[in-house]
């Protein structure tokens, strides 16, 4: 394998089979330039990655930041993959290692910054919280630094980013307010309390998640030919949850300035429906 780029002493870019790797090893580049053989006895680790938009961008950050940060990001990342279900962007080696370099060097100067956001997180975002609490032992193993609960939630958010591949971290932030704004809406609507240990609410912490993507990306946009028949059915059949579901399109539409279409209006109120309801039945038997 051949050198493509020196990212620093200990780290190059490289490719295998037309797929590029960073390869990573001690003094691996030292005297190296492009066009050189890797020293595959020097190899420590290796990523493999899928853009080379990302493999700039590490590139700038390795020339700031020390290769130790990636990887102990690598050591997170790969931990989140075993419990996450889907799919992490390769971006987040860099957005990570960026993260943990900064976070760190702060809590060496004693600094600690709140996380406005994270009891939302640890409410909405059961999963990638608990993987970025575990992410705050790999770092203490590692480091001897024990971080803040809050960074959790920061190492969260990175995680939740990276699951949604062209979304910012501002998106992601702008979504979990939306979840929680929406939920608040369907108690004071219905006067309840939702069980939020039910794979009921999960499945409707999903939907709503995925519907504030939607109305980020398509800014809430009809479609070319909306089921009218299906929109009255569902108007005329569950005339509460359609209730509701307008009070979220005014909400969405004051605060955000985003219309909902009606087939989101059909699935948002079948899915209110289905919440609600579940709610009601769970109550009237445990009555």
């Amino acid at each position: 394998m051949d050198i493509k780029k020196v990212l620093n002493n200990n780290v190059v870019l490289t490719e295998n089979d037309n797929q590029e790797l960073v390869v990573m090893g001690k003094g691996l580049a030292f005297q190296k330039k492009v066009g050189d053989l890797v020293d595959s006895s020097k190899i420590e680790k290796t990523f493999v990655l899928e853009s080379d938009d990302v493999s700039d961008k590490l590139a700038e950050l390795l020339s700031d930041v020390s290769e130790k940060y990636l990887q102990l990001s690598d050591k997170i990342i790969s931990y989140a993959k075993s419990r996450l279900s889907t799919k992490l962007d390769d971006f987040l080696y860099v957005a990570l290692t960026d993260h943990l370099s900064f976070a760190i060097t702060r809590h060496k100067q004693g600094m600690q910054l709140k996380n406005p956001l994270l009891w939302e997180i640890r409410k909405f975002y059961k999963q990638e919280y608990e993987v970025a609490r575990h992410a705050l032992d790999i770092i203490e193993e590692d480091t001897g630094y024990r971080l803040e609960d809050d960074e959790a939630g920061s190492i969260a958010l990175h995680l939740l980013n990276s699951q949604i591949s062209g979304e910012g971290l501002e998106s992601m932030v702008l979504a979990t307010e939306m979840v929680n704004d929406i939920l608040n809406i369907v108690k004071y609507h219905f006067g309840m309390e939702l069980d939020e240990g039910s794979i009921n609410y999960e499945r409707f912490l999903t939907h709503l998640r995925f519907f504030s993507f939607r109305l980020m990306k398509e800014e809430g946009q009809d479609a070319d030919n909306p089921d009218d028949f299906l929109y009255d059915q569902v108007k005329w059949k569950y005339k509460e949850a359609f209730q509701c579901s307008e009070k979220i399109a005014m909400y969405i539409e004051k605060a955000h300035n985003w219309r909902v279409s009606k087939d989101e209006k059909v699935y948002l109120t079948l899915h209110v429906h289905r919440v609600a309801n579940r709610h009601q039945l769970n109550n009237k038997t445990s009555n």
